[in-house]
């Protein structure tokens, strides 16, 4: 009996190469943000999204139902990853939150940034109905 051997894995990924997003710095990538893509960045990654979803139509198998993809994707869809290095790093809170798509930190102003951020998901006011019906029996305790 043989002793089965691990699989090779098939391709070898290398990360890229990622550094600090400020203007020349060397500095190794401390931390990182989130920001809308510019619109250029937003037609690059529509025209590999309508790209995909061709190659997949043309791929699909005849005999049944075409592929359905849903509504092509938005801006809102899609955020792009700032790195930084711990200098050039904005405040844990700013950071936190999604960033426009023209925010230029990291920049001289740090740890500040030069756009008002989209408020974070517990931040939004709740989309509750104004009345409530509850079911037979039910009861509102008094507040």
């Amino acid at each position: 009996m043989t002793t089965p051997t691990p699989l090779e894995p098939l391709i070898a990924i290398t990360p890229p190469a990622i550094g600090c997003a400020a203007t020349g710095c060397p500095g190794t990538v401390a931390v990182q943000w989130r920001r809308r893509l510019t619109d250029a960045e937003l037609a690059d990654a529509l025209a590999l999204e309508q790209h995909r979803r061709e190659t997949a139509a043309a791929e699909a198998d005849p005999s049944g139902p075409p592929p359905d993809f849903g509504p092509m994707p938005t801006s809102a869809d899609y955020t792009r990853a700032v790195y930084a290095c711990g200098r050039h790093a904005l405040s844990l809170d700013l950071a936190a939150h999604v960033h426009a798509a023209t925010c230029t930190a990291p920049g001289a102003a740090l740890p500040g940034c030069d756009c008002t951020p989209e408020p974070l998901p517990g931040e939004q006011p709740p989309t509750t109905p104004d009345t409530v019906t509850l079911p037979t029996g039910w009861v509102v305790p008094a507040p």
